[in-house]
């Protein structure tokens, strides 16, 4: 697994699980804020720019992370955020490893499954998927995201790096992906946030992610639209996790 590190060796660690499409400088400036008080890891999900891994499902990718933190953390690490995608990985980390993280941090997951996009999606990504190295193409991609302008660089590097095979595959598994019921058996202090201008299903997502899971709480975060809090609100975002670590 390709991973970014920051902070000190000794510190406490958090795994951030950048969302689909992206790759680690979705969490880099958070990143950057904490490394003098937490070691923060970003790995770089199967099928993304600067992987060596296509995506196959999200329950692999999730196995892939769980074996990361046996291997190099004794199996436990302080917090797991995540991202749309990658707040499904980790709600999947959480479902097959319920005691791996003291906190946990979702942001703009999806868990209610959508069989006709599902449907629409290899044929509408088999006939424009060489236009995401067309420039003008993703200028207009990226601005329909609301990301920060200072992140259009990575985006298109990072986007042009993904094969249509995984493109599809990581899209088509994002839109049916549910909640395990052994999440139920996570004891992480979690908090899941959705913006509220995200769309109903997503808002109707971060509901059954904070009922399913025993000790979370749902935030709604005013005037954001989707992945908005990670990408755009760095100081925030790490001033939220702060926060969520030394909270009793």
């Amino acid at each position: 697994m390709q991973y970014r590190e920051y902070g000190n060796q000794n510190s406490k660690v958090m795994i951030l699980l950048h969302g689909g499409g992206l790759s680690q400088w979705n969490y880099r400036e958070t990143a950057q804020l904490l490394q003098e008080e937490y070691r923060v890891i970003l790995p770089i999900l199967d099928g993304h720019g600067g992987s060596h891994c296509p995506f196959t499902t999200i329950e692999e990718n999730a196995a892939r992370i769980i074996r990361f933190i046996d291997e190099a953390f004794g199996g436990q690490v302080e917090l797991l955020g995540g991202l749309s995608l990658g707040g499904q990985i980790l709600l999947e980390i959480l479902a097959q490893r319920p005691n791996i993280c003291r906190r946990a941090v979702v942001e703009s997951a999806s868990v209610s499954p959508s069989r006709l996009t599902h449907a629409m999606i290899a044929p509408a990504f088999g006939s424009c998927y060489g236009l995401i190295r067309r420039k003008w193409f993703a200028t207009l991609q990226f601005r329909s995201l609301r990301i920060q302008e200072v992140l259009f660089d990575d985006y298109f590097r990072d986007t042009c790096a993904i094969t249509q095979e995984s493109m599809i595959a990581f899209m088509q598994a994002s839109t049916l992906y549910t909640l395990k019921p052994a999440i139920g058996q996570c004891a992480a202090k979690t908090h899941v946030f959705v913006g509220e201008k995200e769309n109903r299903a997503m808002h109707r997502s971060a509901a059954q992610i904070a009922q399913a899971l025993p000790n979370a709480q749902m935030q709604v975060l005013p005037g954001l639209y989707h992945g908005q809090f990670s990408l755009n609100h760095a100081a925030d975002y790490a001033q939220m996790i702060r926060k969520a670590i030394t909270d009793q």
